[in-house]
């Protein structure tokens, strides 16, 4: 599945709640759904700065694709995190480049989120485009 067809699939899951509460619901089950990251990554090598609650990040790169790992001791901020790896991982460094995540203002999550929470969305955003960047550079040194 490409990461367009994930992002329509996230938007579908959206559009069945009516209201903000049922939402940030529904990202807190998602959080609780993530799967466990390797206790090794939560050091703050992998922290995201920038982010009101803590979050670690973890990519690996197998066979030319990312994969991605995440936990935060907040549950709605592993939601989130939760969200970006389900459409994210799992794919090529240039396919996760050129991914516009364009969801995420269509399912209004940006408009709903206090300032440092949107400012943790866009600081994790940002740490999985240079695992991204720097995936594809060293592939192509390799």
């Amino acid at each position: 599945m490409t990461i367009a067809e994930k992002e329509q699939e996230v938007i579908a899951d959206f559009s069945l709640f009516e209201n903000w509460m049922d939402k940030y619901a529904y990202l807190i089950e998602l959080g609780k759904e993530l799967p466990l990251i390797d206790e090794k990554y939560k050091t703050n090598q992998y922290l995201i700065s920038g982010c009101q609650s803590r979050v670690w990040l973890h990519a690996e790169l197998k066979e030319g694709k990312i994969f991605l790992t995440a936990d935060s001791d907040a549950v709605i901020t592993k939601g989130i995190a939760s969200l970006l790896i389900s459409v994210l991982s799992g794919h090529t460094p240039a396919e996760i480049l050129e991914a516009k995540l364009d969801f995420l203002e269509q399912i209004g999550l940006k408009e709903h989120l206090s300032p440092t929470r949107a400012n943790g969305l866009s600081s994790m955003v940002k740490q999985i485009m240079l695992y991204a960047r720097a995936f594809q550079i060293k592939s192509k040194q390799e």
